[in-house]
């Protein structure tokens, strides 16, 4: 039996022993509907997430079939929605009893379970309270803010979350350019940009190879650095498939997470009596962070030295596809045979022996996919540890034929949509004379901000505008420290959300709340009631429709509040017909059809297509678009994704941030991390018993993270309660966004700026014992 270990007055510690999936799932269904107060509604809307006709998960973007299961959705979808349904409102009474500074008291569990934004408002600085103002007032001043920083339009930047659909993306991205930056970094930047910059180098696309029959064709799946169970349950569900086919599944991840050992598929009735789970990985190396480019090559390594002893006709190789379609293998090799199996261990934190067995089932496969999250994206060196995945499958001709590929695994619901139709800092990624030609924009030729840049701009002063489409920004950036003081000396911040949030509250001088619609909702407009799209993680294109009246009669949709701001900031600076284009959303996509025809031709006669209609890639056909015209094998510089981390001092331990089960992104659900057997406190770190010791500590001890770099920076996060956990030595662990004031700006991607959330190097200093727990008091 688990021993529940109390560490404070709060935080309960009770090893989770249990599948993924199963009774908890069931059981956590039924509280978010009971919490929300939706029980009947609730289970109604459920029924129609994820299908053809009905609405796309507002959650995850994992893909959606063509023939789906009764119940098409997870736990943490089933949070999602009825999170956005709730009955719960936050309304001008709501602002009229509290001040922003009290609120900002509040955590970020609190302010988002108050409810549903009722009302569009504007920051009173003489009170400090958000005070309702008329749409009307709000896009004019916004309006003239914005175009009173015209003569420099780089100093404004228009931030979009993963949650915005297709169509308010595309009208978005055309609103900046009008008003004249490329000022457009998205959530994309802080998860999945390393994959759009090494996926093109190698194999001529920026996204994904695999679809959902790939799963039913594939003989052997390796799987980096991703928490299904948390970040994408649905895909336990062809997980679990494969796994009963005997498809071996090798999974590289520093901590054991129990989506990825156990699931009981809690829509099957049979095996939730029999309490039957299904075994989900057959190896399972915790890799030390920052250690996957090593046990790459290790892998590589093992194939090439198996290839050397086989016999004539049983190559390990496949050396047809190598001539045909790479380039770049006598230097791979070269590289790989030049590493010693001593640094490969080193780094890795795995044994030659663990590398050669995994090497061993992969050099049987026919057919194999490599799945990969923000393990391997969120390092400094993160392009080249994606990169050496990409290597490890050309090696074998493992992408182009049915069953393999690469399978990046997206984190919000259309955060890789967005890229597609235009939300880019890149102007080269735009067709600007496309857009010239349908809509008389002159695309700006300037390189816009990403995100981490946009921080450091505003911390220098040069941004002074902020128009965040969703998303809780202030919240998830690095550098906490410098960030909000910043932020809130910029002039203008302006919020389109369907909920309150922290970025909301740390405000500039003149601020806005824009309460917006909810994909879930009903969106009524001139020609009836409309219906919006979004591209889930495999590159397939789907309709959604809202299935609930609105929160509130005084909301807008996405698209009307993108149209009249650029109709109040932009004016004359295009040709487009904003008010046709909100009245019939079909014009928008016939819009994006005429922008991007290759991807979206006949978009709205193929919106409804059971399963999606995919985007074209040529490397799922071996074309590859690529400078050289061939699938590119690339050498990593080093066997470390985050160099330094190995020379640094015996008492620094590499601190990975992770999210709980309680959570999505920024949006906590509930302070319980099931999984982990964490409940009560989001405020620990879990470490290895020989660092606690090592370190002079104890479990239960309240202790104090320090970023270990000296720039004259201090960056820490006190109150945090150790736990011991399964976690390779010299690293730990902490949730996000709890810990981002940890992280550095300047740590981060080294191409793709995408901050190496995933590798922070800390010191952990013992408080006093009387600390009480961080958290706030407050208990909603």
């Amino acid at each position: 039996m688990a021993i529940r270990r109390k560490l404070s007055s709060i935080l309960q510690v009770e090893p989770y022993e249990g599948p993924s999936g199963g009774w908890g799932s069931v059981r956590s269904l039924a509280k978010s509907l009971t919490r929300e107060h939706v029980p009947l509604r609730g289970s109604r809307v459920l029924l129609s997430q994820n299908k053809t006709g009905g609405f796309m998960c507002v959650s995850c973007a994992w893909a959606k079939p063509a023939d789906p299961r009764v119940f098409e959705f997870c736990e943490n979808g089933a949070k999602a929605t009825t999170w956005e349904i709730t009955h719960k409102r936050v309304t001008p009474e709501f602002f009229a009893e509290r001040t922003v500074t009290e609120l900002e008291s509040w955590d970020d569990h609190e302010l988002e379970a108050a409810g549903r934004l009722t009302h569009p408002m504007r920051w009173d600085a003489t009170i400090d309270k958000y005070v309702p103002v008329s749409w009307e007032e709000a896009f004019s001043e916004i309006g003239r803010e914005l175009q009173a920083l015209q003569p420099e339009p780089d100093r404004a930047v228009f931030y979009t979350s993963g949650r915005a659909s297709l169509e308010a993306a595309f009208m978005y991205g055309l609103l900046a350019r009008a008003y004249g930056t490329n000022n457009l970094p998205d959530s994309s930047n802080m998860c999945h940009e390393t994959s759009s910059v090494a996926l093109p180098e190698s194999i001529g696309v920026p996204v994904g190879t695999c679809t959902l029959d790939d799963f039913e064709k594939t003989d052997c799946i390796f799987f980096f650095g991703q928490n299904v169970g948390t970040s994408s349950p649905r895909m336990l569900h062809q997980l679990q498939e494969a796994a009963r086919r005997g498809v071996p599944i090798v999974t590289f991840n520093p901590l054991r997470e129990r989506g990825l050992e156990q699931f009981v598929n809690p829509q099957a009735p049979g095996e939730m009596l029999a309490d039957m789970p299904t075994r989900i990985s057959s190896q399972y190396h915790q890799v030390k962070s920052g250690g996957d480019t090593a046990a790459i090559m290790g892998i590589a390594k093992a194939l090439l030295a198996r290839e050397a002893r086989a016999d004539r006709g049983a190559h390990v190789i496949d050396w047809a596809f190598v001539r045909e379609h790479t380039h770049g293998w006598d230097d791979f090799t070269s590289a790989v045979n030049r590493c010693e199996w001593s640094e490969i261990e080193q780094r890795s934190g795995l044994s030659r022996d663990a590398l050669e067995v995994a090497a061993a089932v992969y050099a049987q496969a026919k057919s194999a996919m490599f799945i990969y999250g923000m393990g391997l994206t969120q390092h400094e060196r993160g392009v080249e540890t994606v990169q050496t995945v990409v290597d490890l499958a050309l090696m074998r001709g493992n992408i182009g034929r049915p069953g393999a590929g690469i399978c990046p695994v997206r984190g919000h619901s259309n955060v890789q949509g967005q890229r597609t139709v235009g939300i880019t800092e890149k102007p080269e990624m735009v067709p600007a004379d496309r857009i010239k030609e349908l809509f008389g924009i002159d695309v700006p030729k300037g390189k816009g901000l990403t995100t981490v840049e946009a921080c450091a701009k505003i911390i220098d002063g040069s941004v002074r505008a902020m128009i965040l489409l969703g998303g809780n920004l202030v919240r998830s950036v690095p550098e906490h420290r410098l960030v909000e003081p910043a932020w809130r000396k910029l002039r203008l911040t302006v919020n389109i959300l369907t909920k309150l949030n922290r970025s909301a509250l740390v405000h500039g001088e003149v601020s806005y709340i824009l309460p917006c619609l909810g994909r879930i909702e009903f969106d009524e407009q001139a020609s009836g009631r409309q219906a919006v799209s979004m591209e889930d993680s495999t590159g397939c294109m789907h309709g959604s429709r809202g299935q609930v009246p609105a929160a509130s009669a005084h909301l807008l949709s996405e698209p009307k509040i993108i149209a009249e701001l650029a109709k109040a900031a932009a004016p004359g600076r295009s040709t487009i017909p904003w008010d046709d284009w909100v009245a019939d959303y079909s014009r928008i996509r016939d819009a994006i059809a005429a922008t991007y025809p290759d991807i979206f031709h006949d978009f709205n006669a193929r919106l409804w297509q059971p399963g999606g209609f995919h985007r074209p890639l040529g490397a799922r056909h071996r074309q590859w678009k690529t400078a050289t015209g061939k699938a590119n094998f690339i050498v990593p510089s080093s066997l470390a994704s985050d160099p330094g981390a190995e020379a640094r001092d015996q008492d620094v331990v590499q601190l990975i941030t992770l999210r709980s089960n309680g959570q999505f992104n920024t949006t906590i659900y509930s302070y319980d991390d099931r999984f982990r057997g964490i409940y009560g406190s989001r405020r620990v770190v879990l470490m290895h018993r020989n660092d606690i010791n090592r370190l002079a500590l104890a479990e239960g001890s309240m202790v104090t993270l320090s970023t270990a770099v000296d720039d004259g920076v201090t960056r820490e996060v006190q109150g945090l309660r150790v736990v011991a956990y399964n976690i390779p030595e010299g690293c730990a662990a902490g949730y996000y966004p709890e810990c981002n004031p940890l992280l550095p700006l300047w740590h981060h991607e080294k191409k793709a700026k995408t901050p190496a959330a995933k590798s922070i190097p800390v010191r952990v200093r013992a408080e006093g014992p009387g600390r009480p727990d961080a958290r706030s008091v407050r208990q909603s």
